[in-house]
């Protein structure tokens, strides 16, 4: 069982930045960022493959956020600028051996574990 921990929510102006982190009690293969929004369904934000270190973002982020992970590759990150309020929302860690792998690793079905999430809210 992978424990995810997430922190480094909270409020900020639209414009701004915010970077969040998720520790996990140990490495898996796919790592990934997903956002809800009240009335809205799970989104897949961000995904890293540990092994390889390559990415994907969905496009309403491209050029914006960025997914990276510390040397131990336990701590993964999302350093989100020039937030938007459209950016308002609880934001999911995930894990998972094979999601990257699957060719779908933006979409919440693939993953096993789940953070209790943090609240990101971004002001106009």
């Amino acid at each position: 069982q992978v424990q995810l921990e997430e922190s480094g929510g909270g409020s900020v102006q639209a414009g701004g930045s915010l970077r969040l982190s998720c520790a996990a009690s140990y490495n898996n293969n796919c790592r990934a960022w997903f956002r809800q929004a009240p009335g809205k369904v799970r989104e897949g934000v961000a995904a890293i493959y540990t092994a390889a270190g390559s990415t994907d973002y969905a496009d309403s982020v491209k050029g914006r956020f960025t997914i990276s992970l510390d040397d131990s590759r336990k701590v993964v990150f999302l350093q989100m600028n020039s937030l938007k309020p459209e950016d308002t929302a609880m934001y999911y860690c995930a894990a998972d051996r094979r999601a990257c792998i699957r060719g779908a690793p933006l979409n919440h079905s693939q993953y096993e574990y789940w953070g209790q999430g943090t609240q990101v809210t971004v002001s106009s």
